[in-house]
């Protein structure tokens, strides 16, 4: 599909950008995805949504990636301005580069893939705008020999088709590794399910349990006289009435049962402690933390003593997580704008100015500088800087 923006003639109105997916994002309704048996919608409703600890893993990774400083490098030079780092600094008019690389990185994370849009200009050249599509109403239409031939963007009951194979994707794809699957990634939420799952019903278990006095549950037991071994209709229904209207619920929390008839009450079930449902709390809790790969110290989770300090931690989070996560996306995201551009730029996150890392740069320098047997050409090639000028170097 061809997106015409740029023609332009004397006396007319140039026309205005428009996404393709524009038209159908006003009807809203839940999508499906094919690729899993836990659906994206499912898996962020129950981690992201209502989990937070899922909640805060995705947030502090989206928003470190995002904020990473950028460069771009083009046959080995590096540029302050560039048409790639205008786009990517105002990608559309309602969202900059923190807002944009935001949802890319959350969408990733929460569903394994993130589609972008390219509402193009024509034949190689830059995308005017890029829009990050949701994955949930993503779906990837593959051909007769298993590789794509299009993509089909659905709301409701509208679809939108972006067809690949006629000029420079309209479409970026880019997914996280899944072993099993061809065409879609694995996420982090999907093999952390398990672990949400526990969390989740551990927190509604101590929810419950607060409404009901903190109490476990137990039986009432009859031992009627007579040789009568069970109520009457009529008393049966009168004691689920009373037990409804004036033992349940928060309301009537510590309230004492007052128990007639050869009625007898039995507890039944584990005290708190003896579950140790806090316990399983904060052990899912580390469990989902792994499956993003932040560290829980950095969440707050109590127990854990991997790393010395929080700045330690911090500084494995971004080495580990964030740069990682961040390279890969950004160099997918430059080759395929260069499928429009037709240029050979590459972006890519600069390290040297984050400051998480600036005690690993200031080891790097110490120990380079120290470095008597190294040219000062040669130190600058491993510190990552440009080689001078002849004029400065003489």
């Amino acid at each position: 599909m061809v997106f015409d923006f740029l023609r332009r003639s004397e006396g007319t109105v140039p026309e205005a950008k428009a996404s393709a997916s524009g038209p159908v994002i006003a009807y809203h309704s839940s999508g499906r995805v094919a690729w899993t048996p836990r659906d994206t919608v499912s898996l962020t409703r129950s981690g992201f949504t209502s989990n937070p600890v899922g909640f805060r893993c995705v947030k502090l990774i989206s928003e470190a990636a995002a904020s990473l400083p950028l460069q771009l490098l083009e046959d080995g030079k590096r540029f302050e301005t560039h048409p790639i780092l205008g786009l990517i600094d105002r990608p559309n008019s309602a969202q900059g580069r923190a807002e944009f690389l935001e949802a890319a990185f959350g969408q990733l994370l929460l569903s394994g893939n993130v589609y972008i849009e390219a509402v193009n200009a024509g034949a190689a050249l830059l995308p005017q705008e890029m829009h990050v599509l949701r994955s949930d109403r993503m779906r990837l239409i593959p051909g007769a020999d298993g590789w794509p031939i299009g993509y089909e963007y659905a709301v409701g009951a509208k679809k939108h088709l972006f067809r690949l194979g006629e000029g420079a994707p309209v479409i970026f794809h880019f997914r996280a590794f899944h072993p099993l699957d061809d065409h879609y990634g694995l996420s982090p939420l999907q093999a952390a399910a398990s672990a949400i799952d526990v969390h989740n019903s551990a927190s509604r278990w101590s929810k419950a349990l607060l409404d009901n006095a903190a109490r476990p549950s137990g039986a009432i037991v009859y031992s009627g006289g007579d040789g009568h071994a069970s109520l009457t209709a009529e008393q049966y229904d009168r004691l689920l009435m009373e037990m409804e209207s004036h033992h349940q619920g928060a309301r009537n929390a510590g309230r004492p049962m007052l128990l007639e008839g050869g009625l007898d009450w039995k507890p039944m079930g584990f005290s708190p402690s003896d579950m140790e449902f806090q316990k399983t709390k904060e052990a899912a809790a580390r469990e989902i933390a792994l499956a993003f790969g932040v560290p829980p110290m950095l969440l707050g989770i109590p127990g854990d003593a991997t790393y010395a300090n929080y700045q330690e931690a911090n500084r494995a989070f971004y080495r580990l997580a964030v740069v990682p996560l961040a390279q890969r996306f950004l160099a997918g995201l430059s080759h395929w704008l260069d499928a429009h551009s037709e240029g050979k730029a590459v972006l890519k996150p600069d390290i040297e100015q984050v400051p998480a890392l600036a005690s690993e740069r200031d080891n790097l320098w110490r120990r380079v500088g120290e470095a008597e047997f190294l040219t000062d050409a040669e130190k600058r090639v491993l510190l990552g800087l440009p080689p001078l000028a002849q004029e400065d170097e003489a």
